[in-house]
């Protein structure tokens, strides 16, 4: 295991991030932020918190989106998938939306985020926010428009980001397996 970003590494990381997202949607009247259902969330949570102090806005629309039923790969396991939840209190359409998850790796699940999405409205822009960026596993044409932290993997490497609210502490590790 080795560490990638240590607690204090992750919180400058997200700060950057935040200030980033202000920079580009200043107000945030047109702008959304969702984040992918599970890991996205924890990763959204503070993004929003954030952009709140920052704006000094009391309110910027946020929601977090499932993707369960809309992944490729759903009937290919025999495990009875369990939804989380989806929860979007507001149409997308013409709206300028930032996507929020952890690992971005192969792109299928921004792919299916994006399906998901639709469901919702027809947003004018779609945008992604990743924590780390897993470059060279791409498998679909998929790329962040924000990034927290990029980095080269092999196969046999897995990253795992931990959340306090989840994990009991904050950072991102490189796994190896054997």
């Amino acid at each position: 295991m080795k560490t990638l970003l240590n607690n204090a590494q992750l919180d400058l990381t997200l700060q950057r991030l935040a200030h980033q997202l202000v920079e580009n949607h200043i107000d945030f009247k047109n702008t959304v932020i969702i984040g992918i259902q599970p890991r996205g969330v924890f990763l959204s949570d503070r993004i929003v918190k954030m952009v709140k102090e920052i704006t000094r806005k009391k309110e910027i629309a946020y929601g977090k989106l499932d993707i369960t039923f809309y992944r490729d790969d759903v009937h290919t396991t025999s495990d009875i998938q369990i939804p989380s939840v989806t929860d979007i209190p507001f149409s997308v359409e013409k709206k300028n939306v930032i996507l929020v998850d952890d690992v971005l790796y192969t792109g299928r699940t921004i792919r299916s985020a994006m399906d998901a999405l639709i469901d919702f409205g027809r947003p004018e822009r779609v945008e992604l926010l990743v924590l780390v960026d897993r470059r060279f596993s791409r498998e679909l044409p998929i790329h962040p428009d924000y990034t927290g932290y990029t980095v080269d993997t092999i196969l046999t490497q897995k990253v795992k980001v931990n959340w306090k609210e989840q994990d009991g502490k904050d950072e991102v590790v490189l796994l190896t397996k054997a």
